[in-house]
């Protein structure tokens, strides 16, 4: 008997159509590999192939070795017709070898009559279902054919999701443990912060903020914008802030610190056209003063007594606009007891509210947080945050990054 000859549609891409999609959608293999070593078994498959109704290529090889050399020049195929009895292989070990070579693939494996528990082994190690030679009719061959490429692709389909979601959750953990936690070795502070990242599904975006104190008893504030939503201004934005974190732990502070991200920016940046912006603080001990350096980023608003103002002392360009031609000045300024100092990314006042190019801009954010005043710290920053959020709720929502951290020394007793 000579090798059956392949029965296919012919060459070249065919068009989406319904005659394209319905047989992969029911389980209808574009290909057939038959690993059998006897002849008339061989024929016995093709007889059974043709008078069922399903129309694909049938490959005949006789042995385990040039299964792989077909599959490896090839690709795979739809599903594998597997013999249990092969000259250079059998059994369990057979199944074993040919779904290391095609672990995608569909697999039904051929018994005799007397090979039940053959087959279930084969199944037990992997194969989707068997066959018994001589107990087939070309109904019961091609709907064994169907249900196992499609419980292939079902399990497939599941052990991908499982991946997806495994992938997904170490990814949250990751995007968890890259979030600041305060360093701080008093209690006299209060802190209150909250991080909404632009990117659907994301715990991390290219907002960043960070609380550290020192030795001195000083305590330091960041906050920071990477231009940009995409994953790689995410990881600039952990750059930054860790660099930041160690550089002021290192006693480089203020507009030093600024020169230093600077340099980190321009080193870092997937593209020359990024920018960063930052707003550094420092509470000195004495609690009555503030020291501010701004990088291009917005001011900051302070509460006292039910009262709110803005602050926006004199700053410099974004980091990475002009590298290593430009200084930040820094500020000092009274700190009023009890007051608490508000910094804040763009994302929270840019997000539109009206038709056109119309935004809640600074002027709004500042009308939401006299409204607010008088609420506890970390119910003020929800405030402005949901209220931004629901200002630009029927205009697409808040599309940056958001960041809002407020800090105050808590009143002495």
């Amino acid at each position: 008997m000579g090798v059956p000859e392949p029965r296919s549609a012919g060459g070249g891409a065919d068009p989406v159509t319904a005659d394209t999609v319905l047989p992969r959608w029911r389980g209808e293999p574009e290909s057939l590999l038959l690993v059998e070593d006897d002849s008339g078994d061989a024929l016995l498959v093709e007889e059974l192939l043709t008078d069922s109704d399903i129309r694909t290529e049938l490959i005949w090889v006789r042995s385990l070795a040039e299964a792989k050399e077909r599959l490896a020049a090839t690709g795979r195929p739809g599903c594998i017709l597997l013999d249990l009895h092969l000259p250079d292989a059998s059994g369990v070990d057979a199944v074993g070898q040919i779904l290391g070579a095609a672990p995608h693939t569909a697999v039904v494996v051929l018994t005799g009559r007397s090979e039940d528990e053959a087959g279930l082994a084969a199944v037990a190690a992997g194969a989707q279902d068997y066959l018994v030679k001589g107990a087939l009719e070309p109904q019961l061959f091609g709907r064994a054919i169907r249900y196992a490429v499609q419980r292939k692709q079902v399990e497939q389909a599941a052990a991908d999701l499982q991946a997806g979601q495994l992938r997904a959750q170490e990814n949250a953990r990751l995007e968890r443990g890259l979030l600041p936690t305060p360093l701080l070795h008093t209690e006299d502070l209060v802190v209150a912060a909250r991080y909404e990242p632009g990117r659907a599904q994301s715990l991390l975006g290219g907002d960043f903020y960070d609380v550290v104190q020192t030795s001195d008893g000083t305590v330091h504030a960041v906050i920071g914008d990477v231009s940009g939503h995409g994953a790689a201004e995410a990881a600039l934005g952990v750059c930054l802030r860790v660099a930041w974190r160690t550089a002021v732990l290192c006693g480089t502070t203020g507009s030093g610190a600024a020169r230093l991200l600077e340099q980190i920016t321009v080193a870092e940046r997937s593209d020359p056209r990024v920018f960063a912006t930052v707003l550094c603080l420092a509470f000195p001990p004495d609690r009555r003063t503030l020291r501010i350096v701004r990088a291009g980023h917005p001011g900051v608003l302070i509460r006292q007594d039910g009262k709110v103002t803005r602050a926006e002392p004199p700053g410099g360009p974004a980091l990475g606009l002009a590298p290593g031609r430009t200084d930040w000045p820094e500020t000092e300024m009274p700190l009023p007891e009890s007051a608490e100092v508000v910094m804040f990314t763009d994302g929270l006042f840019e997000g539109r509210t009206g038709p056109g190019s119309q935004r809640l801009g600074e002027d709004g954010l500042f009308e939401l947080a006299l409204r607010h005043t008088g609420l506890p710290a970390s119910v003020f920053v929800d405030a402005l945050v949901d209220g931004a959020g629901a200002a630009a709720a029927d205009h697409g929502g808040l599309a940056d990054d958001v960041a809002v951290v407020a800090l105050g020394w808590k009143k002495a007793p």
